[in-house]
């Protein structure tokens, strides 16, 4: 037998055998499902032989007999009937698994079951339903196979990568026909949060509205992709709309996943738990670093990837920077939980930043991962290694503790075809296309290329992506290549930036000249640049296709 759990409740398998009847009753199942029909194979148990052995095992049968590759709704209707009547848990069978795999995803889907949700039960067991992924998406019925938009060129996504790049796009070809697809009101211009939560900006000067930045010409369509289906050229949106293209550029940003870490959710916005990584809690940590006048403050950092490597140890510097103004430094105890086992991943940057981790007497504690916080009883806990490299636990208390969440690629890129092993959208490093399909591009934070996920990486990956694209319908001739460039303004202290730019391998990439900036050093120029131009470069340059510092780089 090869059982594949799908959920606690049901399990599928490829055919079964009446001898193996006694093995399924000790490992739990109460019912069964037999989703092939008779005679379908010369080496075939017929029904009337599993049922009569289930019988004498106590096990419940029920047989919903389905033809290979033909699926229909009324039996998908019927396989979820027999899930809700039969004693759980179940295992369901067919020739391989497959069917049944199916009938469950399309039942779940009529019962309004989140389609991510849907696809990644089905892919940890080995079942790949993007074939049915229009049918899930429909409630778990046959669609239309008529499109209810087309464009050539669909952007998901209207955050920094996906805006940036329409607008250079639309620089490049005004007649261009692009469509963005996000359900987002608001765009936030989120490397302004660290500021926000220093005391430095107003959180309302990071919103602006999604309707006043989408580009001039640029078909909005304001609902979530839930799916895609490549070979077709088409982009499934929640509620089973169809949209098809000719190019795609997949750009929605990653996710954060507050429920990776235990008790967060309940407690984050209160208790003195908070994190910059969301615009109505960045304020919350500037009140909690105004009102600390002692005891313990911790700064954690997640596995990487994460957007902005940097940004966890910058609320920690400008907080102790606050504190160190107002006298009271001494009084509080830092302590900066990395789960890696470097401060920052470009060794050339980490003496300037280590004289500050020392002049702020802060405590590095690597390898540790936060994985549980308890807010009222002010308590965190760390998983670790101890001396042996055994996994242990280690509990701190807290008066204010900034939180980062772990973060992955959006559910719905996950389980795509679009995806690597690892769930990021999988693209050449250099082109930034789809390694296996050729008329879809990448960039952001959501595409496995190895280079630090930040907005400056994104301001550079618009205009090749902007370029290959019109490569690829023979509008220009040079294909232009990233080269992994990425920045990162550390805010050492309020009024001074390490300025850490590089790309792939940690190759130094400085944008400004040493006599201006030197990114190895703390400087006031880079402060200047980090609160007085980028942010009007961002709203009034790189999301409008004027591309400083930023022409993408041609090879031939």
């Amino acid at each position: 037998m090869n059982i594949k759990h799908i959920n606690n409740t049901l399990a599928v398998s490829p055919q079964i055998m009446p001898a193996d009847m006694d093995a399924i009753a000790e490992q739990g199942f109460r019912s069964i499902i037999c989703n092939r029909p008779d005679g379908e194979g010369a080496d075939q148990p017929a029904f009337s032989e599993i049922s009569e052995a289930a019988k004498k095992a106590g096990i419940e049968c029920s047989y919903i007999p389905v033809l290979s590759g033909k699926v229909r709704d009324d039996d998908a209707a019927d396989f979820g009937a027999a899930l809700e009547r039969l004693p759980k848990p179940t295992l369901a069978y067919c020739r391989s698994g497959t069917r049944s795999a199916t009938l469950w995803s399309l039942s779940q889907g009529a019962i309004g079951t989140p389609l991510p949700s849907i696809m990644e039960a089905t892919r940890k067991a080995g079942y790949n339903m993007s074939g049915v992924v229009r049918r899930i998406a429909n409630g778990g019925k046959t669609p239309s196979d008529v499109a209810d938009a087309a464009h050539d060129i669909v952007i998901i996504g209207g955050g920094a990568a996906g805006i940036s790049v329409a607008s250079s796009l639309r620089a490049r070809a005004p007649d261009l026909d692009i469509a963005i697809i996000d359900p987002a009101d608001i765009h936030y211009y989120q490397p302004g949060w660290t500021m926000v939560g220093g005391g430095i900006f107003n959180a309302p000067t990071t919103a602006k509205t999604m309707a006043s930045l989408i580009p001039q010409g640029v078909h909005w369509i304001k609902a979530a992709a839930s799916a895609f289906e490549p070979d077709n050229n088409a982009v499934i949106l929640d509620g089973c709309h169809v949209v098809k293209y000719k190019h795609l550029i997949v750009a929605p940003g990653l996710k954060l996943d507050w429920n990776g870490i235990e008790g967060l959710v309940e407690t984050v916005g209160k208790n003195g738990v908070t994190s910059n990584y969301r615009y109505d809690l960045a304020p919350y940590t500037w009140q909690l670093v105004n009102s600390l006048k002692s005891g313990r403050a911790i700064f954690t950092q997640p596995p990487m990837p994460i957007k902005c490597a940097g940004a966890p140890q910058k609320a920690l510097y400008l907080s102790a920077d606050h504190w160190q103004r107002a006298g009271i430094l001494e009084n509080i105890d830092i302590e900066f939980y990395n789960a890696g086992e470097v401060l920052f991943g470009v060794k050339e940057y980490v003496p300037a930043l280590m004289k500050y981790i020392d002049r702020y007497g802060a405590n590095l504690k690597f390898g540790h991962r936060l994985i549980r916080v308890d807010g009222p009883a002010k308590k965190a806990w760390f998983e670790t290694k101890d001396a042996e490299g055994n996994s242990c636990e280690v509990e701190s208390g807290f008066d204010m503790i900034h939180v980062v969440p772990p973060q992955t690629a959006p559910d719905f890129i996950r389980v795509s075809p679009l995806a690597d092993a690892a769930g990021w959208v999988d693209v050449d490093q250099n082109t930034l296309q789809h390694k296996k399909f050729e008329n879809i591009w990448s960039l952001g934070d959501v595409m496995n290329a190895p280079n630090a996920k930040t907005a400056a990486a994104a301001r550079k990956q618009a205009p090749t992506v902007a370029n290959n694209v019109l490569a690829d319908m023979g509008r220009v001739r040079s294909i232009a290549h990233y080269d992994g460039y990425g920045s990162c303004p550390l805010t050492v202290e309020r009024g001074k930036i390490v300025l850490a730019e590089f790309g792939y391998g940690g190759k130094l990439l400085p944008s400004m000249p040493g006599w201006l900036i030197n990114g190895q050093k703390p400087t006031r120029a880079a402060w200047f640049l980090k609160e007085k131009i980028l942010p009007p470069i961002y709203w009034k340059a790189m999301l409008r296709g004027k591309e400083w510092l930023a022409k993408p780089e041609k090879v031939g």
